[in-house]
Order: C-alpha cells, then sequence, then structure tokens
C-alpha cells in the first residue's frame, strides 16, 4: 500500500518521539533553562506508541525512527524497540541518539531490531563538545560509538554546523569516513529556538562542499531505498561517506517522506508547520481504522515546503527536544 500526499509524494517514514527528556542540553536544542516539564500522565504509554506505529505501517509507512529527546533515558525503550521491530510490513527501525548511553546499550539495542544508528556529535573536541552541550562528556560518546560498531551496528554521524563554533572541524570529521563505514552528515543549522542573530552562525551545505573540494575529489553516491535527505558522496577509496543537509538553502521539500508524531501524541505533518493533530482522543476510541484515518489526515495537511529560510523564520519558537528532530 502506497501513502501518497496532495502533492504526489510518496510518504513512507514516521519519526516518533518517545520522550521529551534529554541528559544534554545542546544550544542549539533547547533554551538554557531546559523545557517545561510535562507529566507522566502526558506522555503516551508504550502501547499507545505501539498502536500509532502500527496503524501507521498499515497505511504505507515503511521505515520508524525512534527519536526524543534522548530515546534511550526512557525506562523500558529496548523492549519497545523489539516489539516495534516486529510489526509485519515495517522494512527498517532506526534509532537517533546523542550516544552517551549507547556503551552500555549498543548490543541490545541490535539485538532488539535497531538496523542503523543516527548519532549526534557536533564536536570532536572535548572542550568545544562541552560547550555546544552545556557540559557533556565526549568520551562518553566515543565510547558510545566504539561499542555499535563492535556490534556491527551501521552508524550515522550527524553534526550541525555552525560558524565560529565547530566549522573549523569539517575536515577532521571528514577524514573519520577514510578508514571507517561511517555516514558523515553536515546539517544546516536550523533556528527553531529563533535566537537573535542566528544568521551569523548558517553554514551552507554548499560552502560545506566547497570547503571540502578544495581537499578532496568527492564522488557522488547514488542514494538508497528509504534514505534520508542528504547529499551524499564519497572520498575516493573511503570506507564511509560524507553527507550534507540543507533544509535552510536547498529545501529539499519537494521529495519530504516523512510525518512525525510527539511523545505527547502530537501528529506534525513538517518540522516547521504547525498543522496536524492530537492523537489522543483517537487512541482512545479504541479504533485502528480511525488512527489510521486520522495519521491520513495528517498527511493531507502537509504543505507543499516549509516557510523557513536563511533570512526568514516565520515559525513560532519551538525546542527541538519537544518535537523529535
Amino acid at each position: 500500500m502506497k501513502l501518497i500526499d496532495r502533492y504526489g509524494r510518496k510518504i513512507n517514514y514516521l519519526r516518533l518521539s518517545v520522550t521529551d527528556r534529554c541528559n544534554m542540553r545542546c544550544q542549539y536544542c533547547m533554551p538554557a533553562h531546559g523545557v517545561d516539564k510535562i507529566t507522566h500522565d502526558d506522555v503516551l504509554s508504550y502501547e499507545d506508541l505501539y498502536r500509532i506505529s502500527k496503524a501507521a505501517v498499515a497505511i504505507g509507512i515503511e521505515k520508524i525512527r525512534v527519536t526524543g529527546g534522548e530515546p534511550l533515558v526512557r525506562k523500558g525503550i529496548v523492549p519497545f524497540l523489539e516489539r516495534l521491530s516486529s510489526i509485519s510490513g515495517l522494512k527498517q527501525l532506526v534509532l537517533t541518539t546523542n550516544g552517551l548511553m549507547l556503551d552500555e546499550m549498543a548490543l541490545d539495542l541490535k539485538n532488539a531490531g535497531v538496523k542503523h544508528l543516527n548519532v549526534s556529535l557536533d564536536s570532536l573536541n572535548a572542550k568545544t563538545f562541552a560547550e555546544i552541550t552545556r557540559g557533556a562528556n565526549l568520551f562518553k560518546v566515543l565510547a558510545g560509538l566504539a561499542a555499535a560498531e563492535r556490534v556491527g551496528l551501521p552508524i550515522k554521524i550527524n553534526v550541525v554546523t555552525m560558524r565560529g563554533v565547530n566549522d573549523h572541524e569539517i575536515e577532521q570529521f571528514a577524514e573519520l569516513t577514510r578508514d571507517k563505514s561511517l555516514a558523515v552528515r553536515f546539517i544546516e543549522y536550523m533556528p527553531s529556538l529563533k535566537k537573535p542573530g542566528w544568521q551569523k552562525l548558517s553554514v551552507s551545505g554548499n560552502e560545506v562542499l566547497e570547503r571540502l573540494g578544495q581537499k578532496y575529489s568527492l564522488e557522488a553516491v547514488d542514494r538508497q531505498e528509504l534514505a534520508g535527505p542528504a547529499c551524499e558522496y564519497r572520498i575516493p577509496g573511503a570506507k564511509g561517506t560524507i553527507g550534507v543537509i540543507t533544509p535552510m538553502t536547498g529545501h529539499f521539500c519537494s521529495s519530504c517522506n516523512r510525518i512525525r508524531v510527539t511523545s505527547t501524541g502530537q501528529a506534525r505533518s513538517c518540522l516547521f508547520s504547525d498543522m496536524g493533530m492530537n492523537l489522543k482522543s483517537v487512541l482512545a476510541s479504541e479504533d485502528p481504522l480511525a488512527l489510521q484515518g486520522a495519521l491520513r489526515h495528517v498527511v493531507e495537511l502537509k504543505p507543499d515546503m516549509h516557510g523557513v529560510s536563511a533570512d526568514r523564520d516565520n515559525h513560532d519558537a519551538f525546542a527541538m527536544s519537544n518535537i523529535g528532530g
């Protein structure tokens, strides 16, 4: 079954947030004071999250990415992932994490059916990393990456590139792909929090490629089925790949294939759009067809493109951890 929106895009990807809580405080993701606390009753149960996932797969979703906050901080996450991976028709279960708990959980995640990990890592310098994350330990994350590599979990490293903060590390990150089968993706800074002067932090995907092109002769890599929005390249002879994700300067909205559901049951069709619906009342009906219908409605609400660019931010400010990134 195919799920097609009104602009002819095939929607086959669900980003499912299981918590808004996180054990980091990244500057671009949440305010310094953190996010407003929500009660236990506000967060969907694993049973409700499973019902949403099953309904989504029934109407055409083929890939589910579990996100947060930090998904690994939620108690019981591994059995939940194992249950998700058993949904008939789901082709790919993946997870985004900050890596702080990977050292002790990597093998459990693989055994639960997770096919690959996206790890947020914005600096390879301990001091810079601590500044970006407001205090997190880089070496703990690196130990987690090593553990994931040992158990055979494919890894993508997400780098939010910020001018004057970590953009001097672009080449260093690229070098990681020479000897390891890593996918390093450079992501343009997105002004979710709408900090004054955020434009000064922006480094375009084209600039990243131009800088890398001065040192390497990059080869384009064909996109695979269920691939994300990155344009991918490879240093000749390298084991891994390099990608750029350009939500600000090179909108990929025309090929966007995703919807998202927050940990509180808000289904959204676009990260930068308030269009969506609260699934809690539908979940209360315990009617799987009604839930499928609600998700189809969210797809119908999907805009042709978001309204945010390098010089425009006409959205309401939000903490990325509340939405699921």
